[in-house]
């Protein structure tokens, strides 16, 4: 082969060779915020590529890696659930002093589309694009239609009870049980099936979401202090493992309601 063909031969192979690692870091990152729709939040196709670093750079201010986050969350054994009680240790549903409308009428407001209100606040219709299922729902408020849409908490409450948040203050606990981070509009049957199930017990249908889904379970645990039972850990540990890095609000990231 010629000295000329040689030299075309590598610039080939060192073009295509950067193209692909443009294409790689283009694609490989997702990033979880309370602040953005869920159907905004990129989730890694189920092909996605082996995970890679993120530069620093790539990555919006106050976030890390879920994986990396995780890593510093205790893992043990879940304490007793005696005495749970959802109203008298997390305060009344969607309600938090000085909040002008209800938290759920603020996670409609952030997750659905086409949004109808009564008032500044009373979300009254909407169509929801069902991280969990798939599904597209037409919400109408209603005495008979309102739980097709119900807010899940992604680390349920009596989860946090077991894991930590005994040893919350009641205000702290009220605060966690609104946190737009740890909530998301969903099918309201499939969030029924979920109930206060775990990761290692209950995942969402749609597997694209999974690694969305235990990234901010990841965030919530890490922002109020709880651990992880290990079973829980390893669920966790084995879903973000196959997802390209997972982007989350670090612990001292403020969370704001909607939009």
């Amino acid at each position: 082969m010629r000295q000329t063909d040689q030299e075309r031969t590598r610039r080939r192979l060192s073009a295509a060779a950067l193209f692909a690692a443009a294409l790689l870091l283009a694609g490989c990152s997702a990033v979880v915020s309370a602040a953005e729709p869920a159907g905004t939040v990129a989730t890694p196709p189920a092909t996605a590529p082996a995970p890679l670093t993120v530069p620093a750079s790539a990555a919006p201010a106050g976030t890390i890696d879920a994986r990396a986050l995780l890593a510093t969350i205790p893992f043990k054994g879940k304490a007793p659930k005696t005495g749970y009680d959802r109203v008298g240790d997390f305060g009344p549903a969607w309600e938090l002093p000085g909040q002008a409308c209800s938290t759920r009428d603020l996670i409609l407001a952030r997750d659905l589309t086409d949004v109808v209100r009564d008032g500044p606040c009373r979300v009254t219709s909407g169509i929801l694009h069902d991280p969990y299922t798939g599904k597209t729902i037409s919400f109408r408020r209603g005495v008979a239609t309102s739980a097709e849409v119900q807010i899940d908490h992604r680390v349920p409450l009596a989860n946090a009870w077991q894991t930590g948040a005994q040893q919350l203050s009641y205000a702290q606990r009220r605060q966690f049980a609104n946190d737009p981070l740890n909530l998301v509009a969903v099918d309201g049957p499939t969030n029924a099936k979920k109930s206060d199930g775990d990761a290692a017990t209950w995942l969402p249908p749609v597997k694209s979401y999974r690694c969305e889904y235990v990234a901010a379970q990841v965030a919530v645990k890490a922002k109020y202090h709880l651990w992880a039972a290990p079973a829980e850990h390893d669920a966790i540990d084995r879903i973000l493992a196959g997802c390209a890095p997972v982007m989350v609000p670090g612990p001292g990231t403020a969370t704001p309601a909607g939009r």
